[in-house]
């Protein structure tokens, strides 16, 4: 085997009480897609963001093209051609795309920023990779896509020869998906190395050409990716066999828990979001909700849970009919459980412990206060039994919320909003940027309920997940209901061309 572009020897980085990652080695090959694969917390964007320079490593060795380099902060990753794409993106909304393209090397005539020059940079180099976007557009009216490829695009324009991407489809519907693969591709065929944080099993097999599989903070095997299946990915990631196939039993509905009849509503821009949705939920089912991103599905959560108030329709919950103008507590307060789209903006509260996110929604029942004084005793024990029975991996029932990992932090959301015992849960995005095993987990959690006989409405652009959970499967477009199948007649390719607005279909 040829040198490699990337080596690293025994890279170590240790946090207060926690080693996150224990002598890691690792190579990457000029022109190769390899995927890093591990659980949260497993430690594999520690080590990217080690590389990268984020963080500096407390012991190990760094060789670019076969050199020992020093790298203690991004600068000098990006001096080597090193670029990295968080799953969270360094972008400023309220600037355009070409000035978020250029901060930090902004382009200058007669010594004033010109803004032209930034347009045709960002023009230009749209074009050498084929990599279209809008150069005069605000970043918060791009899609979620479309930020993606600024990212990349600035990192192609530092000079990367390496990429990094950390969960680089977390957001992303599958047609997203599928262009984001070509862009890759299209890359590695012009020499350059991808290095792809994920925990997506079927994304690894589709793209990847080597998979390195992390755990505990350790490079526990490096297969290329023809060689090994999705069943040993998971093994080897999770140190133990793991059910990929959801198998669930039929059983009966009962009565309607949710009822949505023509909802019109509008954005934060103001314009048509929901445009005479209407569906039901009944006890005992899961009901999905496939779309392609921005088709209203944020608004309808929004308009569920009182954060919109809705132009016209009607929203009736366990019988009963709730007025134009809510609070978020009358949707509690009739039966509602909430896991929302954005855990770390809607679900958790980061500065807060895990024991007081865990009591949010219960401030005020008397098992955990007494007027104006909090029953702390009660609240620790509550902490420390849902914890026991969601497995949430914390240090701490003092540990804050935002030192989790992801897949912990849904596990406090999961924890607390099943503990209200609601007879309806509303799941947006349960299993976004989670691993194999917390999925799992997740999934679990959402069959019980539907055997208890709860009713669950799912939204999800993992189109697989909607085809795995629902016994219902409703298309969402333009704002409307435009097609409901029943699992049993449900295709990938009808589903998906209703998602596309190419077919409507209707049981009624």
């Amino acid at each position: 085997m040829r040198e490699p572009i990337l080596r690293l020897e025994n890279i170590t980085k240790v946090f207060p009480g926690v080693l996150a990652n224990d002598q890691v080695n690792l190579e990457v090959q000029e022109g190769e897609i390899l995927a890093l694969l591990g659980e949260n917390g497993a430690g594999k964007s520690t080590l990217m963001n080690v590389l990268f320079g984020l963080y500096t490593k407390d012991d190990g060795a760094i060789y670019f093209r076969g050199e020992k380099v020093n790298i203690t902060c991004p600068k000098d990753a990006i001096k080597l051609g090193i670029g990295m794409v968080h799953q969270h993106f360094m972008l400023i909304d309220n600037l355009t795309v070409a000035e978020n393209f250029i901060l930090g090397s902004e382009p200058t005539e007669r010594g004033l920023l010109s803004l032209k020059q930034a347009k045709k940079i960002v023009n230009q180099c749209s074009k050498e990779y084929g990599l279209s976007i809008n150069s005069d557009s605000l970043v918060a009216d791009i899609s979620v896509g479309e930020q993606q490829r600024l990212e990349i695009l600035k990192s192609l324009h530092r000079g990367a020869k390496i990429l990094i991407l950390d969960e680089p489809t977390a957001v992303l519907t599958p047609q997203k998906v599928e262009e984001l693969y070509k862009v890759l591709r299209d890359l590695k065929s012009k020499g350059h190395s991808i290095i792809l944080i994920t925990h997506k099993l079927k994304e690894i097999k589709d793209i990847s050409d080597r998979v390195a599989v992390m755990r505990s903070g350790k490079v526990v095997g490096v297969h290329e990716t023809a060689t090994v299946t999705a069943e040993e990915l998971a093994e080897l990631m999770v140190g133990r066999p793991v059910v990929l196939e959801v198998t669930k039993e039929r059983q009966k509905t009962g009565e309607r828990i949710l009822e949505v009849n023509n909802l019109h509503a509008k954005d934060y821009r103001n314009l048509t979001a929901l445009n005479g949705c209407s569906l039901h939920v009944k006890s005992g089912e899961i009901v999905g909700i496939a779309g392609v991103d921005g088709n209203g599905q944020s608004e309808l959560l929004q308009v569920l849970s009182g954060f919109i108030v809705r132009d016209e329709g009607e929203i009736i919950i366990n019988n009963r009919n709730l007025p134009r103008k809510f609070a978020q507590k009358e949707v509690y307060d009739c039966g509602v459980g909430h896991i929302p789209e954005d855990r770390m903006r809607m679900g958790i509260i980061a500065d807060f412990t895990v024991e007081e996110n865990l009591l949010l929604g219960f401030e005020n029942d008397e098992r955990y206060s007494s007027r104006y004084f909090l029953k702390k005793d009660a609240i620790h024990n509550r902490a420390v039994n849902l914890i026991k029975e969601f497995d949430i991996r914390t240090p701490s029932p003092l540990t804050e919320g935002g030192k989790l990992s992801g897949g912990n932090q849904q596990k406090v959301i999961l924890a607390r909003e099943i503990s209200k015992n609601p007879n309806l849960l509303i799941a947006a995005q349960p299993t976004r940027g989670l691993d194999v095993s917390a999925i799992e987990f997740v999934y679990q959690q959402l069959l019980e309920q539907r055997k208890e006989g709860k009713g669950i409405l799912l939204i999800s652009f993992e189109l697989d997940e909607i085809f795995a959970l629902s016994d219902r499967i409703l298309v969402i477009y333009g704002g409307e209901i435009i097609a409901e199948f029943t699992r049993s007649e449900a295709t990938v390719k009808e589903v998906g061309l209703c998602m596309a607005g190419v077919r409507r279909k209707s049981n009624d």
